[in-house]
């Protein structure tokens, strides 16, 4: 019988990067960049490797060059970031030429809205507008 590790054993203390692969470092930083706006904490770029800041918090988003043809957005895995209005957000990023998957949608805490980069990888951006207490604090 296989005994289950309890989240005390674990001891999972948050996220501490996440990493998506692309096939491009210089589209995928044009991206990134200059469409999605969001700032370098970090690039390696004979590694093929960039990371990005995502709010104060140490954790960031990573991405990597793999060998990865573009692609339409893949049902998984999904990141979702919290942003202060998606619906406002939603509305920047088609004026940046991103590819906003939908309308935003209404959920239990706001809004949420999703967008995929050339090789399918998908980020949400939702909001905690209806829901305050439960986002983070600006700042």
């Amino acid at each position: 019988m296989r005994s289950r590790l309890s989240m005390a054993q674990l001891d999972v203390l948050g996220v501490d990067n996440i990493m998506l692969a692309v096939g491009d470092l210089e589209q995928a930083r044009a991206f990134y960049e200059s469409i999605l706006g969001l700032s370098v904490k970090f690039a390696v770029p004979q590694a093929g490797v960039v990371g990005y800041r995502l709010g104060p918090e140490e954790p960031g988003l990573m991405i990597r060059v793999q060998g990865i043809p573009p692609s339409p957005p893949r049902d998984t895995p999904r990141v979702w970031l919290e942003v202060k209005d998606a619906r406002a957000a939603a509305a920047a990023l088609r004026q940046n030429g991103a590819r906003v998957l939908g309308e935003p949608m209404e959920i239990v805490t706001g809004w949420a809205v999703e967008l995929a980069d050339p090789w399918g990888n998908v980020l949400g951006l939702t909001d905690y507008l209806k829901d305050p207490a439960k986002g983070r604090r600006p700042g």
